[in-house]
Formats: structure tokens, sequence, C-alpha cells
């Protein structure tokens, strides 16, 4: 931490650590999103989403 404070990466420590809080957020809504349409999946046995357009949406809200 110290070392990317120092290196104007980041303003300070409590920076760096909102940073990886907010990145550790947007992974876990992605993550929770996953297993829902795993589990809906699951449930009904098929989807007709292709397995591009399911990785295009998963893409795109780990981008928003």
């Amino acid at each position: 931490m110290k070392d990317q404070v120092n290196s104007k990466e980041y303003a300070s420590k409590s920076e760096l650590v909102n940073d990886l809080i907010r990145q550790a957020r947007k992974q876990q809504i992605q993550i929770d999103w996953i297993n829902s349409k795993l589990k809906k999946a699951e449930n009904s046995g098929f989807t007709n989403q292709s397995k591009e357009q399911i990785l295009a949406e998963s893409k795109a809200l780990n981008n928003g």
C-alpha cells in the first residue's frame, strides 16, 4: 500500500482501501448475477440465450 501511495497511484491509503472495496463489490455483483442465472437455468432446465449473449450481458454488467 505504501508503495502505491508513494508512487502517486493513490493519494492516500484510505483511497486505496476504498478502491479495493469498490472493486470487490463490483465483482460480487457479477458473481451474484452469474449465480442467479445458473440457479434459473437449473430450475428451468434450459435457457434461450446463447453463450455469447450470456457472456455479453455479463461483461456489460461488469463494466457498468
